[in-house]
């Protein structure tokens, strides 16, 4: 590109004035070319079920740990990715680990393997592995061999120092040694090879050493063989796999005996987005891991693809509503945490502390149709997973009345009125700031109890009595205390609080009126408290609002009419 173009591409990104500090190195790579299929037919196409899943977490997952596990993590996460209802789960490479040789061993001896459920290793096209393997496998009663070998033109050139017709010959020679050893078996046999480093590999080689495979095993519309297609290395953008993914299944001429399987890794952030058009483009199968552990940057994450499908009305085919279980006990023997923000798994996933946000989940909330779920923010519903909706709002600095409020209803039944709201809704930001942290549940409640229980003031009730009245239903008479000063006061109405308050009113010579009344449950049963929130009038159009707590809803009235009149003398 000329120097002009430069300048004119520079202008069209309008592109911000300022200092470059340096500039990497970005000449040294080259950008992976697009693959010419003009009339490509995936970008139209609709997932509307669930691929195969294959777990392969105790394998891929495993030997990207840092500690591998044990036989006995991996009899603990072999039982999950039961419960979670996986029916293909490769087990490990026992030709090259011992602990994996002895952990197949121990699940086909003490029949740890249910009906249904396959259990797949990994191996090289090497003649003392398969040997190995095979040996492994003896008594399991289905099994899938995945045999692997790299094809691509990188590793030809730099690792083997072999031409097509040598990587062929090598394919093909180990799918023969492996169809005799696995003769020797009395199991349910499925064959898998993976073209390793497919996406590197030129897409007529990588059709030819398929078919060359797929022939040599005898593949047919009744004994399919799983051609892997992996993406061994995230090369380029979702939608160039998608591309080789659907050049492939349209070129492959032995393509009704074969189910198509994706392993993707995620080198550039994009292993979910990949399988996702991967699986448009015409795959049947996904192998991946529950929360993308895996080398390097990590395996496709089958808990977000499969959730993802949960999210559009598709059944994903995995049991995750115990997600809470599944996290912990992944992290437990993998000894790596699930990030908090993880999607759909992690512990702050469906929580926000953005005010605007706090605000449109509670009104959501408030208008939910569990059977067409629709809540701003919240793209299902946290119940589905295990999570709990109270957690789907907390409160810190950035949050807002809409966060409060939710916090109340959620945790303690308390619905503030509006106007109220917003003015406790400040008295939190306050403490948010001044300890610079999240504030907590009870935190928020004690502050609600410290703000608006106001006892320190002039009024205060000491005893009353409820009598029948004599012109009206009620008859309030009231002990009670004003400036330390203790008066008894008279007062009829339709109900207790209208006589309290005529009492009041008649004694005190003042005008007391209330303006609005909410009264909640804390909790049920005997001990069950009552919270009453009170307005009463402050100048011409003000309100000032007070709380009061008993077990007795009358005295919870009095005692919040109390603290609005001490509230509103402290002015």
């Amino acid at each position: 590109m000329s120097e002009q173009n430069n300048q004119a591409s520079e202008q069209a990104l309008n592109r911000p004035s300022g200092r470059r500090v340096g500039a990497m190195p970005f000449g040294k790579y080259r950008r992976f070319e697009p693959i010419h299929l003009p009339d490509r037919r995936w970008p139209n196409a609709v997932i509307t079920r669930a691929p195969r899943w294959c777990s392969v977490d105790l394998r891929d997952g495993n030997q990207a740990l840092i500690d591998p596990m044990t036989v006995d993590e991996k009899l603990r996460l072999w039982d999950l990715l039961l419960e979670i209802g996986f029916a293909e789960i490769e087990v490990g490479f026992p030709a090259a680990s011992q602990p994996d040789f002895d952990f197949i061993r121990r699940i086909i001896d003490e029949n740890r393997i249910p009906p249904g459920v396959s259990i797949q290793v990994l191996c090289q096209a090497r003649e003392e592995l398969i040997a190995r393997t095979v040996e492994a496998l003896r008594g399991a009663p289905s099994v899938i061999f995945h045999l692997y070998n790299s094809t691509s033109e990188l590793q030809r050139r730099v690792v083997f120092g072999m031409d097509r017709q040598g990587i062929i010959d090598l394919a093909v020679r180990g799918t023969e040694l492996v169809k005799a050893g696995l003769a020797t078996l009395d199991a349910d046999i499925t064959f898998e090879y993976s073209p390793e480093s497919f996406t590197g590999t030129e897409l007529d080689f990588a059709v030819e050493i398929c078919t060359a495979v797929a022939d040599a095993w005898g593949a047919t519309p009744d004994r399919k063989i799983i051609i892997n297609l992996p993406s061994t290395v995230e090369m380029a953008t979702p939608n160039i796999y998608a591309d080789q993914i659907e050049w492939f299944c349209r070129n492959f001429p032995r393509r009704d005996s074969a189910v198509i399987s994706l392993h993707t890794h995620n080198d550039r952030g994009t292993g979910v987005a990949a399988t996702e058009l991967a699986l448009m483009a015409g795959a049947d199968r996904v192998e991946g891991t529950l929360f993308g552990n895996g080398e390097r940057t990590g395996n496709c994450d089958l808990v977000t693809t499969a959730m993802n499908l949960f999210s559009q009305g598709v059944d994903p085919e995995l049991d995750l509503r115990a997600m809470p279980h599944i996290r912990a006990t992944a992290e437990a023997v993998n000894k790596l945490p699930v990030h908090i923000r993880h999607p759909y798994a992690g512990e702050l996933v469906f929580t926000a502390f953005s005010g605007s946000h706090q605000d449109a989940i509670r009104k959501g909330m408030a208008r939910v149709d569990r059977d067409h779920w629709e809540v701003p923010y919240l793209p299902i519903d946290p119940e589905d997973v295990g999570s709990s909706y109270k957690e789907t709002v907390r409160v810190n600095s950035q949050s807002g009345k809409g966060g409060v409020g939710f916090v109340l209803e959620e945790h303690f039944g308390v619905a503030l009125p509006r106007e109220m709201l917003v003015e406790f809704s400040s008295c939190v930001q306050k403490l948010t700031e001044e300890l610079k942290r999240e504030v907590k549940v009870d935190e928020i409640f004690e502050a609600l109890v410290r703000e608006y229980v106001v006892e320190s003031g002039p009024y205060k009730l000491l005893d009353y009595d409820l009598l029948t009245g004599r012109q009206s239903d009620q008859r309030c008479v009231a002990r009670v205390e004003v400036s330390e000063q203790q008066m008894t006061v008279d007062g009829e109405g339709s109900g207790p609080i209208e006589a309290f308050v005529n009492a009041l009113v008649a004694s005190l010579n003042e005008p007391l009126n209330i303006i609005d009344y909410h009264e909640h449950a804390l909790a049920t049963g005997k001990d069950a408290q009552a919270i009453c929130l009170v307005a009463i009038n402050e100048g011409a159009e003000g309100r000032c609002y007070g709380v009061g707590l008993s077990r007795n809803t009358i005295t919870a009235s009095f005692n919040a009419i109390m603290s609005a009149l001490n509230r509103r003398w402290r002015g």
